[in-house]
C-alpha cells in the first residue's frame, strides 16, 4: 500500500488566536513538503498536529484514509518526529539513547554502527547526552530517524545548530528517504533543495 497523509479543512487555535484556518493538503509517498512562514505562523503547531501531539479545533488528519485520532498507536509507529528539543535522556550515553529509542518503533535495515558512522558520532558514543553540543545532539536525532523504519518524517527546523556539513547531510538524508518512497514534512527557514519531488506550503 502506498502511504499518504491528508489534512482536511484543518482549523487550529492558540488561545483566542486562529493560527490555521481551513488548511487542506496532501502528502504522497516519495514527496517532501516544506512549511514556510514567519515565526508564530503555526508551522510547529501544524507539525505537532500531524504527529498527533496536538488536538485540532476542527477538520481531520488522515493517514492512509483513517483519522489519526482513531488509530493512534498504529499511526505513532508510522512516524518519527524531530522537534526543537531532541527528547533524549540527558544522563544516558549516546548509544544507550539510540538503543532505547530503537526499541520504541520498527527498525530500519540500517545498523546502529552504520547510522553512527554516517552522522560522524563514533567518537561520542560513550558520552552522556548532556555532554554533547546542540549540533551534536541534532546529529543524534538524525541517527534516530535513520534507525527507524517509519515512512513519515516530521522535522521542525532540522538545520538548527548544524554547521554547513551537517546541513548538507540533512538534505542528503531527506533526499534518500523520499526517493525510497518515504514522506517528509519539514518546517525550515532556509531554502531546501532535494533531488526528489517537493512542494512548499505557506502559513500565515
Amino acid at each position: 500500500m502506498t502511504n499518504q497523509l491528508i489534512v482536511e479543512e484543518l482549523v487550529l487555535f492558540r488561545g483566542e488566536r486562529c493560527l490555521i484556518n481551513g488548511l487542506s493538503c496532501v502528502v504522497d509517498a516519495g514527496n517532501l513538503v516544506v512549511l514556510e512562514g514567519a515565526n508564530g505562523s503555526g508551522k510547529t503547531s501544524l507539525l505537532k498536529a500531524m504527529a498527533g501531539l496536538l488536538e485540532v479545533d476542527s477538520g481531520a488528519i488522515r493517514w492512509n484514509g483513517a483519522d489519526i485520532r482513531d488509530t493512534r498507536q498504529a499511526f505513532a509507529e508510522s512516524l518519527v518526529w524531530m522537534a526543537h528539543r531532541v527528547g533524549f535522556k540527558a544522563d544516558l550515553t549516546l548509544s544507550e539513547n539510540l538503543r532505547f529509542e530503537s526499541a520504541l518503533r520498527p527498525r530500519s535495515r540500517v545498523s546502529m554502527d552504520v547510522a553512527i558512522e554516517r552522522l560522524d558520532l563514533a567518537r561520542l558514543v560513550r558520552l552522556p547526552l548532556r555532554a554533547l553540543s546542540a549540533g551534536q545532539q541534532r546529529r543524534v536525532a538524525l541517527a534516530r530517524m535513520l534507525l527507524s523504519a517509519a515512512p513519515l518524517w516530521l522535522m521542525d527546523e532540522p538545520f538548527a545548530n548544524l554547521d554547513r556539513n551537517g546541513r548538507k547531510l540533512v538534505r542528503r538524508l531527506v533526499t534518500e528517504h523520499v526517493t525510497n518512497g518515504g514522506l517528509c514534512v519539514m518546517a525550515a527557514h532556509e531554502d531546501v533543495r532535494v533531488d526528489a519531488p517537493s512542494s512548499r506550503l505557506s502559513l500565515g
